[in-house]
């Protein structure tokens, strides 16, 4: 769910672009060429099509698995205790454009295997909770489910990048169950508290407007607005107590 700092796609620069337009012109090429046969050339772009489209579907069932393994904990909460530790609960798949500009900044061969080795955030869900604690809290009941497996995990809480940017960020595997056979699929997950995701949310969108060029004085006023956002969970995570029952 890799989005400078929030959670969407932000636009190519130039440089990916005019990538993304030479790969796509390339790949033109090679298929409509003159001595390949036109049938030939209608079946191998069916082919591409239906390739991307399966890989597609597989990350959404994986998000689907998974989106409702947050959903049945948060309604437990909501039905069974007097406090939820889940706020909000958004799902993002990449676009197939997306997919294919993230497939050429990052390098390496653009076949489907290779671009589902190295393009890890094509899945993604982003949970918003009240405090930090409630972060960790349930990014560890999600990695205790059987069927879910850790594979890596990036703590920008507890060391945010450069920007003030902050979050939890657990990739976890999730088998999903088709006709034929089992796929397991990389989901990412996006943990955070309400502050940092106000945060990350506007900076995506000053980001977004300047094409990530910020002139120092709005520099300047999101990383006060990082530290300002880190003192309130500090501030409210004492308040804590008060509000969330012992786990």
């Amino acid at each position: 769910m890799d989005d400078t700092a929030s959670g969407a796609t932000a636009s190519a620069d130039p440089d990916t672009a005019e990538a993304v337009t030479a790969l796509v012109t390339a790949q033109q090429e090679q298929i409509i060429r003159r001595e390949v046969d036109p049938e030939e050339q209608t079946e191998r772009l069916r082919q591409v099509h239906q390739e991307l489209t399966t890989l597609l579907m597989h990350y959404q069932f994986g998000i689907d698995e998974v989106r409702t393994k947050v959903d049945i904990l948060r309604r437990e909460f909501e039905l069974i205790h007097d406090y939820s530790p889940i706020e909000h609960v958004r799902a993002r798949l990449k676009s197939t454009e997306s997919l294919i500009e993230k497939a050429v900044r990052t390098g390496g061969d653009m076949t489907i295997p290779a671009i589902r080795e190295r393009v890890t955030d094509i899945a993604g869900i982003r949970i918003t909770c009240s405090f930090v604690s409630d972060v960790y809290w349930i990014a560890d009941m999600l990695s205790r489910q059987r069927d879910l497996e850790v594979l890596t995990v990036k703590d920008y809480i507890a060391a945010p990048k450069p920007n003030g940017y902050r979050s939890l960020h657990v990739i976890v595997q999730v088998p999903v169950y088709l006709s034929e056979h089992t796929e397991l699929v990389p989901v990412e997950l996006q943990l955070r508290t309400i502050a940092m995701d106000f945060w990350a949310s506007t900076e995506h969108k000053l980001s977004y407007k300047y094409r990530k060029n910020l002139p120092a004085t709005l520099r300047g006023e999101l990383d006060d607005a990082a530290r300002v956002a880190a003192e309130l969970d500090a501030r409210m995570e004492r308040l804590r107590d008060e509000i969330r029952p012992q786990q």
